[in-house]
């Protein structure tokens, strides 16, 4: 199925891996700011997870252990933030910033070493007879596991949010934090170990682009995707499905764009390239504006501390 030299098969399975890395960050910011928390450390934690993930998976040689490192570097990253903006009561817009720039530089300090270095390989998963079916095999089943972790990590996200006590009582935290707490819930608590699987979605994002889209180490090599992830929260409207959506067109929008110029289209890749910054930049405009959170439906209690005892 080719549309001039363009085979869309191949573009849709090309775009599930792009957008997977902006979706599982994506899925933890919205989780995070479902409690009332605006982390814009996003960023910072998936370079963090990446060059985590990537060395150890290169140390072990077994890139699923570094997966899981990039999963538990991104959480020990934003416990910092979560200490920061829980504990110490320190601004959350200012803290997640700080938090990109320490992890931007962090992460350049710790890659040094493995700069030109070849990863273990990330095998895709074997679906049997369903990989060999015309177009639906090469959509669906030629993929390695995090393409499919991050679907469940949506949907399950989206069946917690929606069915589960421990879900109402994160978007009660949300949408008022001083009611919850009268109720009796642990706001802090709640809204650290938000903060925490945020962090954790983040690294593993990370973990995703230095060992399976782009397998090596390059400083700086998230090139925005954090801020792309936070925009989609809030364009998304704090949806899971309408993450996954935003997602997956961006990722289709990244790989049109190299398809096309392989095609013999001549599009600047800078426009690309600056993308993400205008649109943070606009996410920031409208979140400072209390109209413009109240059209989004945004969570009532997003971005304001929380000063009583929790």
């Amino acid at each position: 199925m080719e549309i001039g030299s363009i085979n869309v098969v191949v573009l849709i399975a090309s775009l599930m891996v792009a957008a997977t890395p902006i979706l599982l960050a994506a899925i933890g910011e919205l989780v995070v700011e479902k409690a009332g928390v605006l982390n814009l450390g996003v960023e910072g934690m998936m370079i963090i997870g990446a060059v985590s993930g990537f060395a150890v998976a290169v140390t072990t040689g077994n890139p699923y252990v570094g997966m899981i490192a990039a999963i538990v570097a991104g959480a020990l990253v934003s416990l910092i933030f979560a200490l920061l903006t829980q504990v110490l009561m320190a601004n959350q817009v200012a803290s997640g910033l700080a938090l990109t720039l320490f992890g931007l530089g962090f992460s350049a300090l710790l890659g040094q070493s493995y700069v030109g270095v070849v990863p273990p390989r990330t095998e895709k998963l074997d679906f049997g007879p369903l990989s060999e079916l015309p177009v639906v095999g090469r959509i669906l089943f030629g993929h390695d596991i995090l393409v499919y972790v991050s679907l469940v990590v949506v949907v399950g996200t989206w069946w917690w949010l929606r069915s589960t006590r421990g879900g109402r009582i994160l978007r009660a935290v949300g949408e008022n934090h001083d009611s919850a707490h009268a109720l009796g819930y642990k706001v802090k608590r709640v809204r650290i170990l938000a903060i925490l699987f945020g962090g954790a979605c983040a690294g593993l994002g990370g973990a995703y682009l230095s060992l399976v889209r782009v397998p090596q180490w390059t400083e700086g090599m998230t090139a925005g995707a954090g801020w792309i992830a936070l925009a989609l929260v809030v364009f998304a409207s704090w949806r899971p499905w309408r993450v996954l959506l935003g997602a997956y067109l961006f990722g289709g929008i990244m790989v049109l764009q190299l398809n096309l110029q392989a095609a013999g289209f001549r599009i600047p890749v800078e426009y690309l390239a600056m993308s993400p910054y205008l649109i943070t930049i606009l996410v920031l405009v409208v979140m400072s504006s209390s109209r413009g959170r109240s059209s989004l439906s945004a969570p009532g209690s997003l971005g304001r501390s929380f000063h009583a005892a929790g």
